[in-house]
């Protein structure tokens, strides 16, 4: 069985422990919905990515909650810029442990995780992981106006540098 690993705000792990995964029910052209997760892989970076982008947008500390999948399942694997296919749970391990760059990469499973098939529910460091993009360490962000981003860390400095408009 194929673990992957699915992160949440850590005011949900007593839900989560208690009633499973809740699948995003929004269905948008080909996009299914589902439950976002990453395999787990021996790269702890890549399996963990997208903890920093989440925390973004969700205040507070960030969990990791695991869960096993049969091999055979099929989920909805790719990167998150680019077209998605179809593949077995088992399939999408090893394209991720194959990629030469998994960054950005994700995988939704088309439904919900029950409460019996979670492994382990983990506290996470909060450090891991890239913000806005995979490739966005030293380019400068799309938008520098006020209301995209508001609330970001040291946004004040960086508009200066830039020389955005008030």
């Amino acid at each position: 069985m194929a673990m992957f690993v699915h992160l949440t705000p850590e005011s949900k792990v007593a839900v989560i422990r208690r009633n499973g995964i809740r699948r995003d029910r929004r269905a948008v052209g080909d996009f299914p919905g589902g439950v976002f997760a990453v395999p787990v892989t021996r790269n702890f970076s890549v399996s963990h990515q997208w903890l920093r982008e989440l925390k973004r947008r969700n205040p507070g500390a960030m969990a990791g909650v695991y869960f096993r999948v049969p091999d055979a399942e099929q989920v909805w694997v790719g990167h998150y810029r680019k077209n998605h296919r179809w593949m077995t749970a088992a399939e999408a391990v090893g394209e991720f442990d194959t990629a030469a760059d998994a960054q950005g990469w994700e995988v939704i499973i088309p439904r919900r995780i029950e409460a019996g098939e979670l492994h382990r529910v983990r506290t996470l460091p909060q450090v891991v992981g890239w913000r806005f993009s995979p490739d966005a360490k030293g380019k400068p962000p799309f938008c520098t106006c006020k209301f995209c981003n508001r609330g970001e860390y040291g946004i004040r400095r960086m508009r200066e540098r830039l020389g955005a408009p008030d």
